[in-house]
């Protein structure tokens, strides 16, 4: 196991040094705060042949102008987002936190973006500023809570909030694609089978039917029009298909077609309240957790307009924060507005009651934390029955049409 050899002071101001065995600096820097120390430096062993961590650092650095074109994966954005806050909470400032994420000896893009935000606060930037000079790797949502963190003084408790963020929406996109791989086999293979039938089966179905000289059944002939009018305009399918994706995607570019969009999205079945109640766990922790560090509402129903990226709930925020303005309260702007559910609000009025917003707040973060975590199982597990189901029924009144047609046909032999 590494060792480290550290200064630090006791609580009564006195230095110490000392060794100290743990499995990584951030472990180290635990241990410290565990016995009660303030950290002031660490260093760990460095073996023979290896390179200096302010060599390091300066390679990371030149790599830097090259790291801002690529985007750090999820896994690595939350390793970072982690590490940081367990090292802020136990009591670096940002700029050492910072240094022992670029002095790790395993090479990552982390290492190199640690050294390039380490750089920007170094000169005097702010931290939220820093990651959106760091392209594409820190969203909106990201820098504007990391702000909201610098403005409350609660920056290691915003940063595990969004390791809790990141951490479920990783748990959702692997549920997901889980449970897509059965369904997406499936769906494939029909989409074959159904190529198959209306290119070759259905065509010839269609003139050995036509011999008998009886009337087909009204979804057998139905079949056969669309498999002729695959047959010769399949193109004008494709064109129409492919116009009508561009079309929306430019009605959805401009601002009203994207609030109409992102209030759609909110209104889709099972969909729908997976987003609502993801936004009203995301607000409420945030909001408890600004207000608890002294920030007054106002400033932090601002701050989470910035942070939030879907423009109907953005405008939400902006009528609530226009209504706190004129003297409501948190609960009365929220009844006036309309879309909060009442249980919420019925919280956060026994807590304006009880002279514990922030409290209130948090028990109503806690609440939705577990309605969406129930939520997001049940649409994870609705996805593979449902698609399955879908092709199924596709499936089935294709058949059901082929035979409706042959069965016809015979029993228009027999009478003969």
């Amino acid at each position: 196991m590494p060792s480290f050899h550290f200064q630090a002071f006791d609580s009564s101001g006195k230095k110490m040094t000392g060794d100290l065995e743990a499995t990584s600096q951030s472990e180290a820097y635990r241990l410290l705060r565990m016995r009660g120390l303030q950290p002031q430096s660490l260093q760990g062993e460095v073996s023979l042949g290896a390179p200096s961590s302010r060599s390091k650092g300066r390679l990371a650095m030149s790599n830097s102008a090259s790291w801002t074109q690529k985007r750090l994966s999820t896994p690595e954005l939350l390793f970072f987002t982690e590490e940081l806050a367990e090292l802020l909470e136990a009591g670096l400032q940002l700029e050492g936190a910072l240094r022992v994420i670029e002095e790790r000896q395993e090479k990552s893009s982390v290492k190199v973006a640690a050294a390039l935000l380490r750089a920007r606060v170094r000169e005097g930037v702010s931290f939220s500023k820093a990651l959106r000079e760091c392209g594409e790797s820190f969203d909106p949502l990201y820098c504007n809570l990391v702000a909201a963190g610098e403005a409350s003084g609660a920056l290691p408790k915003i940063l595990k909030r969004q390791c809790a963020h990141l951490e479920m929406m990783e748990e959702l996109r692997k549920k997901v694609t889980s449970s897509l791989v059965y369904p997406s086999i499936v769906f494939a293979s029909a989409i074959v089978l159904m190529f198959i039938f209306l290119t070759f089966l259905v065509p010839q179905l269609s003139v050995l039917l036509g011999k008998s000289g009886q009337k087909l059944p009204l979804i057998t002939r139905a079949l056969i029009a669309i498999s002729e009018f695959s047959a010769h305009w399949w193109w004008a399918i494709i064109a129409a298909l492919g116009a009508s994706f561009l079309g929306l995607r430019m009605i959805v570019e401009t601002p009203s077609g994207k609030a109409w969009w992102h209030h759609f999205l909110l209104e889709i079945p099972v969909l729908g309240p997976v987003l609502r109640t993801k936004f009203f766990a995301e607000i409420l922790q945030t909001l408890s957790t600004l207000v608890s560090n002294g920030v007054p509402m106002l400033n932090g129903l601002h701050l989470l307009h910035g942070a939030t990226g879907n423009i109907f709930l953005r405008s939400l925020l902006a009528q609530l924060a226009a209504l706190v303005s004129e003297g409501y309260s948190l609960e009365r702007s929220m009844r006036k507005v309309g879309f909060f559910p009442p249980v919420l609000i019925d919280i956060l009025s026994v807590g304006e009651q009880t002279g514990d917003i922030a409290g209130a707040l948090s028990r109503a973060a806690q609440r939705y934390d577990r309605e969406l975590s129930s939520k997001i199982g049940y649409l994870t597990t609705l996805i593979q029955p449902a698609v399955i189901l879908l092709v199924a029924l596709f499936v089935g009144l294709v058949a059901y049409s082929m035979i409706a047609g042959i069965l016809t046909s015979v029993n228009s032999l027999r009478a003969h």
